[in-house]
Formats: C-alpha cells, sequence, structure tokens
C-alpha cells in the first residue's frame, strides 16, 4: 500500500512539475512578455537587451519615427546568441563576451522588426507602433 502511495505522489509532483514548466518558462529565452527596456534619451530611443542562451527580453515594444539604438549586454556570453543579426536591416555583428554593445537601427517604421543570434536558434523581436 505504501508503494502504491509513493508511486501516485511521484506522479502527482512530476506531473505538477511539468505544468508549472509549461506554464511559466523559467528560461530566459521564453521570455516572451515585454518589459520596460526602452528610454528615450535625447530624442533617442534605447532598447536595452540581453545576449546568453538567448535574448531577454524577447519582445520589446518601441516607438515608430525615432532613431533607435539597439544595446546589447552580454556577461560571459559565449553561445550563438554572441553573434547578432538583424536581416532585414543587414546587420550582423559579433558582440564581445563581456560588455554593452550599441547596435544603430536608424529610424523605425511601424511593424515587427526581427532578429536572431547567428545560427538563427534564439530569435528576438521589437514590435513598433506609432
Amino acid at each position: 500500500m505504501k508503494i502504491i502511495f509513493g508511486l501516485i505522489v511521484a506522479t502527482a509532483v512530476i506531473f505538477l512539475g511539468y505544468l508549472l514548466l509549461q506554464m511559466g518558462g523559467a528560461t530566459p529565452q521564453d521570455q516572451s512578455v515585454s518589459v520596460s527596456n526602452v528610454s528615450i534619451v535625447d530624442g533617442q530611443q534605447i532598447v536595452e537587451i540581453s545576449a546568453k542562451a538567448g535574448y531577454t527580453p524577447r519582445v520589446s515594444q518601441v516607438k515608430a519615427g525615432l532613431p533607435t539604438v539597439l544595446r546589447v549586454d552580454t556577461q560571459g556570453t559565449f553561445d550563438c546568441s554572441s553573434q547578432i543579426r538583424v536581416p532585414s536591416l543587414d546587420i550582423s555583428r559579433s558582440l564581445p563576451p563581456s560588455g554593452v554593445t550599441d547596435i544603430a537601427l536608424g529610424t523605425l517604421e511601424p511593424g515587427v522588426l526581427q532578429g536572431t543570434c547567428g545560427m538563427g536558434m534564439y530569435p528576438f523581436e521589437l514590435n513598433v507602433k506609432n
């Protein structure tokens, strides 16, 4: 009887853990909720993201019509996210393992600007709105 009860409890714990992982997504690259990572300084829009095993936040909300800089922070980044690409703007940059890199994106039009790591494994996007 104790074995059956133990198996039921173990199964319930594994099932609940699976549900929490599916609902919460604990890894940084799964973060798809926009956060306040955008600031405007002297008429220039700065979008701050971090790069390590993906990009955080993965989705940013930005304004159209402003000169925009993508500021990428790396901290011990040695994976493919240290190579960042924005294909529609023909941007491809290698990032240092640690430090901050500014990438000028120009003045953005409304729409979705998509970027990715060098291998295309880790996406990020900027939702550009009026």
